[in-house]
């Protein structure tokens, strides 16, 4: 494949198609090799389109009208797991295991927000209190039981909200092989237990974005486990989210619904695609300035 270059910049349509690569769960690396560009091409363009993703999100996913919020964590890591950190060669404050935090709108498949960072009582408040600015009626809310969630929420979305949580018991196992280092656990019970208001029993549940997790998996070659595909920067772990949920929001038809997600909540009647962030780019890329005449100082 020959990309054509102009003024040292690639073709729309060249960015475009690198960009769906990545989104479909290509590497960076197999990307550039497909491509015929460099892996700094594909890394500038992935930090440039991670950059007008987040921005576009923050400004177009506002005023939703929810019903039933979901909401779950994603565990990945970045540079090295957190038992390695301590050995790494070359220390990194990113180095550790990265959790991020996912929002789903139960009935339209819109992801609300989302937040990477650690699992603490820090991140979960932050990432709550940016799903709740974002929402504009009585929602009920879903979690697991982390314990963090509690607290939060409640200080997050409180009155006239609704608020349960769905506790699983996994299995415990003597087993120390494969079997238990790279299977799921097995859920040997299940409880629902309702935090504050008047939740909906039949609505109490989080299967709707742990199955969104299956597809953040399958589509962020960052997420997939067992390669060397994981992030080495914070910084592109977040831009590669970014994309990710544009193309999932925006571009990407949900089989059940017909439409995307975000046709689907109301929050555009059109179906984009890698060529408005490609666009988006542009707008935000200042034209280089001309060169003057060349004036000699004074002395």
């Amino acid at each position: 494949m020959n990309i054509i270059l102009v003024m040292n910049t690639l073709r729309p349509e060249a960015r475009a198609k690198i960009l769906s690569m990545l989104v479909e769960g290509m590497s960076m690396r197999a990307a550039s090799r497909i491509a015929g560009v460099s892996l700094n091409t594909v890394t500038k363009l992935l930090i440039d389109a991670g950059t007008v993703c987040e921005v576009f999100h923050d400004a177009t996913v506002r005023n939703l009208r929810v019903n039933h919020l979901q909401c779950d964590e994603i565990w990945a890591f970045c540079g090295a797991k957190q038992r390695n950190v301590a050995t790494m060669k070359k220390q990194s404050l990113d180095a550790g295991d990265v959790y991020t935090f996912t929002a789903l709108d139960r009935e339209t498949k819109l992801m609300v927000t989302w937040f990477s960072g650690d699992r603490d009582r820090r991140c979960t408040d932050l990432f709550l209190q940016d799903a709740a600015s974002r929402i504009v009626t009585p929602v009920q809310i879903t979690t697991d039981g982390f314990a963090a969630y509690t607290e939060a929420v409640d200080f997050a979305f409180g009155g006239g909200d609704s608020y349960a949580q769905v506790q699983k018991v996994f299995s415990s196992t003597s087993d120390k092989g494969p079997s238990r280092r790279y299977s799921p656990g097995i859920v040997v019970s299940q409880s629902k237990e309702v935090m504050f208001g008047a939740p909906d029993e039949a609505m109490i549940s989080t299967s709707h974005v742990e199955r969104q997790n299956l597809n953040i998996r399958m589509g962020n070659r960052r997420f997939t486990r067992l390669t060397n595909g994981f992030s080495k920067k914070l910084d592109n772990h977040s831009h590669s989210l970014a994309l990710y949920f544009f193309h999932h929001n925006f571009c990407r038809i949900h089989k059940g619904l017909r439409v995307t997600p975000a046709m689907a909540a109301g929050v555009t009647d059109e179906l984009m695609d890698m060529g408005h962030v490609v666009r988006l780019i542009e707008q935000a890329t200042e034209a280089p300035r001309k060169r003057g005449p060349y004036k000699k100082r004074a002395a």
